[in-house]
């Protein structure tokens, strides 16, 4: 069932929330936590319901792990076994399905052999749980997790805003939301501003990333079956799918926070407009934050980080980014993205570590610094999209060398399917660098820190007009933009009515 979907919005949400609402009323805290783990077997059911069973067996098994690395002496041998023995179930059924297949198939053309594994449907959503329960067992392991509740502990696995695609979050972080008092009573502005977040989230996926991906699919669907790509067709394919995947991913958040918020539990954000950052550096900061946050603590930070000088750093970056472009999905090109982007990395802190001298003065060199910083990491990030988007290596190759011109410039001329395409480009790029994000728009009722976000310029005089605007753009529970909301809502299902509706691109991750 996708958020997007007719039945979602018309009929399991308006249920789930009813019902809910009328549980914590009455104070039956327990059967109101029973009721959202239904909903959210239900949920995942909708698309392959043996896969539950899959689902809630993983759940059990790391539960009774988690109970016993919790009553285990902190850091013994026991405690070490157990971990292994959890982290190992969790990766082993995450390498069986999602790269079984992968490796045989690199076995059979390396070695000439005909090894037939079958087909393997690969469980929607595998990835993210399993990354979400092998952090509760290094947080339990390491002493963060005191007492393991499995009712609060299946809701922290099931709950169905953030099961499929995230955001990746910590029990530590869920668990006191999940409380008698914070579930107690239906708030009106966690309504308010859950059902905002929702259907900007909506907009972003039905209106956005669905309409620019008629422009990037024809193009890399092309590529990859052998047709030469021009210069102007690579790049409008190259940054279409750029901002495909942007509002997809990040309307999927915001739709997950958002349905998190009416249920009055806040999810953390995933999303801080990446696509303005001026280094690679600031992109992951900014994009996927939580997938980021995890990479961190539990990868790069454990198997040495930085703290052994900086060719093990460098060492330890590409690890870290090879794997999660692996995560992602069993695929060189997947593993070439990841690759790409420890590169960037690594020149990226080579680049700092040299010239942390260099401070440039004056307003205006600083801005155009600024400026150059993101147009260059935009232009760094849309090259590694290529490898990220295309369906074959072959089809990587046509695409980046249509980008590079080798097969001609064509200016002027878009595919006959998008005529409209280079319209659709530059709106979406200035909706991307010149509004506001949800959480910056949202400020007043998310979080403070949020309402003064960095910008392009930083004058005395330049900031005070970005504020008096801010102060009157930025949402507020009142008639008025309720009456806005109102209307994106009806234009929105208007547009997923008369479209074909697809799944969100994380999905497949």
């Amino acid at each position: 069932m996708l958020f997007s979907s007719f039945e979602f919005i018309l009929v399991f949400l308006p249920i789930t929330l009813g019902i809910f609402w009328q549980l914590t009323k009455h104070n039956y805290y327990r059967v109101a936590l029973g009721w959202l783990i239904l909903a959210s077997l239900f949920f995942y059911a909708w698309w392959n319901p043996p896969y539950v069973l899959l689902l809630i067996a993983l759940t059990l098994f790391n539960h009774v792990v988690s109970t016993q690395l919790c009553q285990s002496k902190l850091f013994s041998l026991q405690a070490k076994l157990l971990l292994c023995l959890g982290v190992s179930i969790n990766l082993g059924l995450l390498g069986y399905y999602k790269y079984a297949g992968f490796f045989v198939e690199n076995i059979n053309n390396l070695l000439s052999h005909n090894i037939e594994l079958g087909e393997i449907v690969l469980p929607l959503g595998i990835s993210f749980f399993t990354f979400q329960q092998v952090a509760y067992l290094v947080d339990s392991y390491q002493g963060k997790v005191k007492q393991t509740n499995l009712l609060k502990y299946g809701l922290f696995i099931f709950f169905f805003p953030q099961l499929i695609a995230g955001p990746i979050v910590h029990y530590s972080e869920i668990l006191p939301q999940f409380s008698r008092q914070s579930l107690s009573k239906f708030r009106g502005q966690d309504l308010a501003v859950g059902s905002t977040i929702f259907i900007m989230g909506l907009a972003k996926k039905v209106i956005l990333a669905d309409g620019i991906a008629l422009t990037a699919n024809p193009i890399f669907q092309a590529a990859d079956s052998g047709i030469s790509i021009y210069f102007s067709e690579a790049w409008m394919g190259g940054l279409a799918y750029a901002l495909q995947l942007y509002f997809d991913f990040s309307g999927y958040s915001d739709m997950a926070i958002g349905v998190g918020r009416m249920l009055g539990v806040q999810l953390p954000q995933n999303f801080n407009s990446p696509y303005k950052a001026s280094s690679i550096i600031d992109f992951w900061r900014w994009w996927h934050m939580t997938l980021s946050r995890f990479l961190k603590e539990y990868l790069y930070i454990p198997i040495g980080g930085n703290r052994y000088g900086k060719l093990s750093r460098y060492r330890n970056l590409m690890i870290t980014m090879l794997l999660g472009g692996l995560w992602h999905g069993a695929s060189w090109t997947y593993i070439a993205w990841g690759g790409l982007h420890g590169i960037y990395l690594i020149v990226n802190h080579l680049w700092r570590s040299l010239f942390h001298m260099v401070k440039l003065k004056g307003h205006f060199w600083q801005t155009l610094g600024k400026l150059s910083g993101i147009a260059l990491t935009f232009l760094a990030v849309t090259l590694a999209w290529v490898f990220f988007r295309s369906a074959t290596w072959s089809g990587a190759i046509s695409m980046l060398s249509g980008m590079m011109a080798t097969n001609g410039i064509a200016l002027g001329q878009p595919p006959a399917l998008v005529p409209q395409a280079y319209k659709e480009i530059v709106l979406l790029l200035g909706i991307v660098w010149l509004l506001p994000n949800t959480w910056q728009w949202m400020a007043y009722s998310l979080s403070p820190q949020y309402y003064q976000p960095p910008g392009l310029f930083n004058s005395a005089t330049i900031s005070k007009i970005r504020a008096k605007i801010q102060g009157h753009l930025t949402w507020k529970p009142s008639r008025p933009f309720g009456v806005i909301m109102g209307i994106l809502f009806f234009l929105t299902l208007k547009t997923a009515l008369a479209a074909t509706q697809s799944e969100f691109l994380y999905f497949d991750f």
